[in-house]
């Protein structure tokens, strides 16, 4: 009787993550709604769907040291908004300022638009 062999799976090397549904877009005004920054608004400055994650405005600011890259020029600390989860920001409500979800319509010409639960108002694409 041959013995029992158990084989690896096979995995697939090199495969970028999938790209995630976002609700949210460059240019949105947000409100963060879990963390350090808690309770903070800011435009969306950049979207990573790959990694889920969004660049905030004076949100998640960090301190980058920054070297010299002539010698005339000084080296500094610069301070940068880091990325934080998609899932901790919350869109504003066109109407009320309010955060709120963020529901989908396909129009009639096939154009998908962007809705806030709370209100119904169309969230108007800017970026």
């Amino acid at each position: 009787m041959k013995p029992l062999v158990y084989k690896k799976s096979r995995r697939v090397r090199g495969r970028k993550p999938e790209r995630h549904k976002m609700h949210l877009a460059k240019g949105d005004t947000v409100r963060v709604i879990s963390g350090d920054d808690r309770g903070k608004e800011g435009r969306i400055l950049q979207v990573d769907a790959q990694a889920f994650r969004v660049i905030v405005e004076g949100v998640n600011l960090v301190k980058k040291h920054q070297r010299a890259r002539t010698p005339e020029q000084e080296s500094k600390i610069i301070e940068m908004a880091a990325p934080i989860a998609a899932s901790k920001v919350m869109l504003l409500d066109p109407k009320s300022g309010r955060p709120t979800r963020v529901r989908r319509r396909r129009d009639k010409d096939g154009t998908i638009e962007r809705i806030a639960a709370r209100s119904g108002q169309p969230i108007p694409r800017t970026g």
